[in-house]
């Protein structure tokens, strides 16, 4: 048999010699022989057979070292060649595994996917493949693989809008992607795309396009020359299109596009690759190979990369051969549940419904791995990002009929329904997602409800503008239109859908100017394409310098005084080679035992000293901070408080031990802190960030509510427990995949080597960690609570004191008792009983003060009674529009309805006062039956009360509102009074 295959072999090369080897199906079946054990025996054979020609010979050679690197990398077993068998379909799943295989068949080495929260300033979320790579693109850290390959989970919101009225946009996806540090280039890169995409995946030759950057000819010749594919389905484009770069300096270079033909009979006349009903663009190979430098000039970069990016959803819908991402075994399950809750079935209902549908599919995937990532919804940053989703998805979710009081539900939520199904689906994408399941729903199910309260307020607010229209266009006798910027306004703050604001406008008569709605909008996209768009990779000022320094080696888990060597200087950011007395510097030195910031705690402070020496020169600096530049480089930055530094110096570097064991306190207490919340409020809560300073430590949590007071007494229990247990600390240094099965907690959003520091305090705490700590929980002393709150929704924070913080905080506690003591002649048990005593001696007088404003209020109410007027010809409408002086807001509203009484039904009163500096307070009383005329009390002080910088509302028969601007209460008044017989004269005629 074995010969038969080197015959038929042999045959096809004679035949299409011109092609490579890899290009035919029987390629794969020798690596599957070889797989099974009869390589050498194959390759043996191979080299028996005389070749014809040179370009045989080639071939020939080609496939012996492709069969040997491919089995050298990943050799298979038996049960792994049935698993690959059965996994030739076409499920997301199998797309999926089969990418990351290939390339690991190829010598790349299979990485995980980084969280959505990056390692990086430039960006908000994880927004593309190669986010985790881009420290090794810049030089700043030295490649641990040569190669490696990753399907990177990647959040893009500037398309928004986009997403379930397009085939192909999305909010959350998927980027298979390879990448080669230096390691292979374009012809390599090249032929391993055209060979998955033809052979592992079987897509028709035929129907693949390509593009390449019109200056780029070794790529053109690749494709043309090596790879077959015809001039006519090679497209060369502009820089626009297929140039790929970082920014306004830095890496940059050509890329090259593979796309799919959906209609091949369409011929190749006017092609357009931008067409989304023909084509769509499935993979991206970018040839890192310029730096773009401040003039524009490009240089050749010294190492040659390669970043490239296959979307798993645009790939998933080709070989599903489905009309679009959605309808792909990713997403659809999901749109089934969003179906079965809004009682429709996709396929037989309109074209609207099935793009809300999409909406809610999608979303719904960004939102729960967001959540799992640690990403909770708040008014800024990524917090605002996963809060504007869920608002997307429920008021989608609610215009398609679905309320929340389906069987099921949790409490009238219903986006946790649909997010079982995306955990669900989730185990082959994040295994860790299953794992927080409870954590996702929960926080799920609190702003969705939360939100559904805003979206009522939203309907309050869209009546009040209504009214303001319709009053507006009256008096001034215009066309009814409500705003384009109050619809936004709506449609953004409260999330309320601008449909909803079209229909209830147009029940009540009223036009929205959505031409203004849409420039709001534009403006809104524009800004956030400029925000989430691009991966800076620019290298910052000093990058010659901290290319040419090596990884500072960091001493001071073991020691506080080290000797080093001055390996640059950074003045204002620049680098320079000496620096003089009285100037803040940056310090970079070749070993240090200061910490540099990070996982929380705060870098060590201390001095840095010149002692002379050869030169007798001497000089101190003072340091006030330390940080790490990309890489392990430390920054070491101060003040040169004597003396002067050069490049080269030998120092004595020494680290401030007093504040280093306050720092090694705070971050051993916040480890147990963690451990003890798990124990008193559930193991589901987990650290959502930390501080660790000199002088107290703060330690954010997951968690939905306020933790009552025996829960924060129990906690400290727990943690002054473990302090009194005089319990050793153990440090080790393992492979993190060891660490994790030994149940070492992992900090959210750092990111770890392949060898981790874990931190064991016994019986208690087990954390991976690079931070200092004590040697025994003795060290610790003492640990007390300072304060909890909510930081954001479903974050809260503890800040505590321990150690010396903790002596100092007791006893400064305890001066203040003392003092109080003193001041109230009791002891200190007793202070408690005698504050309430005080405190309800306060209330007294307080009430005593304000029933005698109230009756002076009332006194001078009833003076100017005398002032009302009538209004109207067959109804006889008592009006009152008065100024109450300095009359506080509670006596004003008891002297409205003093007056409302004495003048009888029908009434209409206002009256204003100043009770303080920059105060205003506003009262509008109406009777029975001027209501009964249409008129509302809070409706008629809100657009008085911003004249004076204000607003306020109330009930339709009484209502009171406040200003800042007392100087405009006068005209105010007068615009009240003027109003309020216009519309009375009106209604009463």
């Amino acid at each position: 048999m074995l010969i038969c295959l080197v015959s038929a072999l042999h045959n096809n090369l004679k035949k299409s010699y011109q092609m490579p080897p890899f290009s035919f199906p029987w390629f794969w079946e020798l690596q599957r022989l070889y797989r099974t054990k009869i390589s050498t025996n194959l390759s043996f054979s191979l080299a028996l057979q005389k070749p014809k020609s040179q370009e045989q010979a080639a071939h020939q050679k080609h496939i012996s070292h492709m069969i040997f690197r491919i089995a050298s990398v990943q050799p298979l077993t038996e049960d792994h060649i049935q698993e690959k068998s059965q996994d030739l379909s076409t499920s997301g799943n199998s797309i999926r595994r089969r990418f990351l295989e290939f390339y690991a068949a190829r010598g790349h080495k299979i990485l995980p996917s980084s969280s959505l929260v990056p390692d990086d300033p430039t960006v908000l979320l994880t927004i593309a493949g190669m986010l985790q790579f881009k420290p090794v693109f810049l030089g700043k850290v030295p490649r641990q693989v040569p190669s490696a390959t990753t399907s990177q989970k990647c959040i893009r919101t500037n398309d928004i809008e986009n997403v379930g009225r397009t085939s192909r946009h999305h909010t959350f996806f998927e980027m298979l992607g390879n990448f080669s540090f230096g390691d292979y280039f374009k012809k390599e890169a090249i032929k391993w795309a055209w060979e998955l995409s033809t052979v592992e995946y079987g897509l028709p030759a035929e129907n693949l396009w390509i593009s390449v950057y019109e200056d780029d000819e070794e790529t053109y010749a690749i494709w043309h020359d090596e790879i077959g594919v015809p001039a006519n389905r090679i497209k060369k484009m502009g820089e626009e299109d297929n140039f790929w770069t970082s920014g306004l300096t830095g890496p940059c270079g050509p890329c090259s596009e593979i796309y799919y033909d959906f209609h091949p009979e369409r011929g190749y006349s006017n092609t357009d690759l931008n067409d989304d009903t023909r084509f769509i663009e499935f993979y991206n190979l970018v040839f890192m190979q310029f730096n773009k430098k401040e003039d524009g000039s490009l240089e050749p970069l010294k190492q040659k990369n390669i970043d490239t990016g296959m979307g798993l959803e645009r790939m998933a819908r080709i070989l599903q051969k489905v009309p679009n991402n959605y309808e792909t075994d990713l997403i659809f399950p999901i749109i089934e549940k969003a179906s079965e809750l809004a009682s429709i079935t996709y396929s037989l209902t309109d074209d609207s419904s099935r793009a809300k549908l999409k909406v809610i599919g999608d979303h719904m995937r960004a939102i729960v791995y967001l959540l799992s990532d640690g990403v909770f919804p708040s008014n800024i940053g990524r917090g605002y990002i996963v809060r504007r989703l869920i608002r997307r998805a429920v008021r989608t979710g609610r215009l398609l009929g679905i309320k929340g009081d389906e069987p099921g539900n949790l409490e009238g939520a219903f986006l946790p329904i649909i997010a079982e199904k995306v955990i669900e689906l989730s185990s082959e994408v994040d295994p860790d997602v299953k794992t927080r399941k409870s954590r996702i729903l929960e926080e799920l199910k609190r702003e969705e409800l939360r939100f559904i309260v805003t979206l009522e307020r939203g309907e309050k607010l869209l009546d009040e503008m209504l009214d303001t229209a319709i009053e507006h266009a009256k008096v001034n006798k215009t066309t009814v239109c409500l705003s384009g910027k109050d619809a936004f306004l709506l449609y953004d703050t409260y999330g309320f859908p601008v449909e909803i604001t079209m229909e209830e406008a147009e029940e009540r008569g009223v036009s929205v100017n959505m031409s203004d709605f849409d420039t709001e909008m534009e403006n809104q996209r524009r800004q956030s394409q400029a925000a989430h768009n691009t991966v800076k990779l620019a290298v910052e000022n000093g990058s010659d310098l901290t290319r040419n320094v090596p990884d500072t080696e960091f001493i001071g888990y073991d020691t506080l005084y080290s000797k080093a060597v001055i390996k640059g200087i950074l003045l204002g950011g620049k680098p320079v080679i000496e620096v003089q007395e009285g100037s803040e510097v940056e310090v970079l030195l070749d070993r240090t035992p200061f910490y540099a910031e990070s996982g929380g705690q705060i870098g060590d402070r201390g001095l840095i000293k010149v002692n002379g020496g050869e030169t007798g020169n001497t000089a101190v600096i003072e340091v006030s901070d330390v940080q790490k530049s990309l890489g392990n480089i430390f920054v070491h930055k101060g003040k040169i408080k004597e003396g002067s530094i050069a490049v080269g110096g030998e120092v004595m570097a020494a680290v401030d031990a007093k504040l280093r064991q306050r720092a090694k306190v705070h971050h051993t207490a916040t480890h147990l802190l963690q451990a003890a919340l798990k124990k008193v409020i559930g193991q589901e809560t987990s650290q959502a960030g930390s501080l660790v300073a000199f002088e107290r430590l703060r330690f954010d949590f997951n968690f939905h509510r306020q933790l009552l007071d025996h829960e924060l007494t129990k906690v400290e229990n727990f943690i002054n427990e473990w302090i009194g247990d005089a319990t050793a600390l153990q440090t080790q240094v393992m492979p993190i995949i060891d660490a994790k099965k030994a149940g070492a907690i992992a900090m959210f959003g750092e990111k770890y080597g392949e060898e981790v520091r874990v931190v064991n305090v016994p019986g208690v705490s087990m954390e991976l960690c690079g931070g200092t700590h004590v040697s025994n929980t003795s060290e610790i002393r003492g640990f007390k609570i300072i304060s909890e709150q909510g930081i954001s929704s479903g974050v809260r924070r503890i800040e505590a004191v321990a150690g010396d913080a903790f002596i100092e905080y007791v006893s400064e506690r305890d001066n203040y008792m003392k003092q109080l003591c003193s001041t109230l002649k009791v002891k200190a048990e007793e202070v408690p009983m005698r504050v309430s005593a005080l405190m309800e001696e306060l209330r007294m007088t307080k009430n005593e003060v304000s029933a005698a404003r109230a009756k002076t209020a009332v006194y001078k109410a009833s003076v100017i009674a005398n002032n009302a007027f009538h209004v109207g010809t067959s109804t006889k409408i008592r009006v009152l529009v008065e100024f109450m002086d300095d009359t506080d807001a509670d006596s004003l509203k008891t002297a409205a309805e003093h007056v409302l009484e004495v003048l009888e039904d029908p009434a209409a009163i206002i009256l204003g006062s100043c009770p303080g500096e920059d105060k205003v307070s506003l009262v509008a009383a109406f009777s029975p039956s001027v209501v009964s005329m249409g008129m509302q009390a809070g409706k008629f002080i809100g657009p008085i009360a911003k004249m004076c910088g204000g607003g306020g509302g109330g009930r339709p028969n009484f209502a009171q509102a406040g200003g800042r601007k007392p100087e405009n209460l006068s005209s105010a008044l007068e615009k009240a009074r003027t109003n309020l017989v216009a519309v009375l004269s009106e209604k009463a005629s």
